[in-house]
């Protein structure tokens, strides 16, 4: 378990009128200027509420999407400035640039307990490139830091690791301090029977992560695109389904590595197949070594539902990332419905990471039942691929 620095050992109590840079993961999405999903901003209230209880005035740093380095109005902060506001019940000031005037300014007229949200830090390339001079100049203003950005945690920016060569006094926020602690959970000595289930689209990104867990694994369920890969290293036919042809030995090894240390892999054994994604007419159940020619896989069957949730029930700890059919399309979300409405009644501890996993569940109506929702997809693969994540790393104790 990695142990990090905390709120505690900033010690709150002197904090009153300091100026305190807060990364935040407001990497949120928004259509026509309003966010449409503030998950990622709810999550970080906790810790702004107590920086401002103490009297701070924050100074809160995010990314959005990519704009590689340049001003991009479709990828500014000013939307999520105004949801913000509206959940903290005050004004928050929005600076439109995340260095310089614009910030000093904007720091000089809040009171203590003020919050102000920069703009972009990606609007500058100094951000991504970790450039020493712009992270000087990000850090300037402030007198503290504190990191409650997990979903950056595995990126060495400016803003996640640049900014402490400057802010010697710094702390892990609530939320990331509860992310790395539900993650260890399952690298250290998780509950048995520990299942994994994965999904999405390919193996790719989630090698490692497999290799990592697959020792630690009683059980393996693996869907969505990625199973087409591991039915064809067994041998099935999966016609115009998507398939990482280059993958498939891959996914042999991997299956050859679990058999040998009696890991359990449920594969699907029925598929919900058509002849389109775009426009299906012709939308049928069947089993994995009967599918037509000419069609697609996009979901999982009924009895492979009915074979994941009773694997999910059985289990005392569980994670699961990818979707297992092409769930933003019905009638191909019933198997990722599924598999998420079994986990709200799983007795162990679950956990899920990924903002396609995430966006499932909570169509599901079920994020709120599970043990831990990681607000960082590609960082919770990346730790539990036993990698070490440069913004974590960096506040440890």
């Amino acid at each position: 378990m990695i142990r990090l620095l905390t709120l505690e050992d900033l010690n709150l109590g002197a904090l009153s009128g300091t100026a305190v840079l807060v990364r935040v993961d407001f990497n949120v999405p928004m259509k026509d200027g309003r966010v449409t999903d503030a998950t990622r901003i709810e999550e970080a209230l906790p810790t702004l509420r107590e920086l401002r209880a103490a009297g701070a005035r924050l100074l809160l740093c995010s990314h959005c999407g990519r704009p590689k380095g340049e001003r991009n109005p479709k990828y500014s902060l000013a939307p999520a400035a105004a949801k913000l506001g509206e959940l903290l019940g005050e004004s928050v000031r929005f600076a439109d640039d995340c260095i310089g005037e614009p910030v000093a300014r904007a720091l000089a007229e809040i009171e203590p307990g003020g919050v102000v949200l920069l703009e972009n830090l990606r609007f500058h390339a100094g951000e991504e490139s970790n450039d020493p001079l712009f992270a000087a100049q990000l850090a300037a203003p402030a007198a503290a830091f504190v990191d409650d950005a997990f979903g950056s945690a595995h990126r060495a920016h400016a803003s996640t690791v640049g900014v402490l060569a400057h802010l010697a006094r710094k702390a892990a926020g609530r939320l990331l301090v509860r992310e790395v602690a539900a993650l260890s959970r399952l690298l250290g000595e998780p509950e048995r029977p520990f299942w994994a289930i994965l999904g999405g689209a390919k193996i790719e990104g989630k090698i490692d992560t497999l290799e990592n867990l697959l020792p630690r694994l009683d059980g393996l369920m693996v869907g969505g695109g990625m199973a087409n890969t591991f039915l064809v290293a067994r041998g099935h036919d999966l016609q115009r389904s998507l398939v990482e042809s280059d993958r498939v030995e891959l996914a042999k090894r991997l299956l050859a590595q679990a058999a040998a240390r009696g890991t359990q892999v449920l594969l699907p054994a029925d598929l919900v197949v058509a002849e389109s994604f775009e426009a299906p007419r012709d939308i049928r159940a069947v089993a994995v070594d009967r599918v037509p020619p000419g069609f697609l896989a996009l979901d999982v069957g009924e009895m492979t539902r009915k074979m994941f949730a009773s694997a999910i029930a059985s289990a005392r700890t569980l994670f699961w990332n990818g979707p297992l059919g092409v769930f933003e399309k019905p009638p191909f979300d019933l198997g990722t419905r599924a598999v998420a409405q079994a986990l709200a009644s799983c007795p162990g501890f679950t956990l899920i990471g990924g903002g396609e996993t995430v966006a499932a569940a909570n169509q599901a109506g079920v994020a709120g039942k599970l043990g831990h929702v990681s607000t960082g997809g590609g960082a919770a693969l990346e730790f539990l691929a036993g990698r070490t994540l440069p913004g974590v790393a960096a506040l440890a104790r």
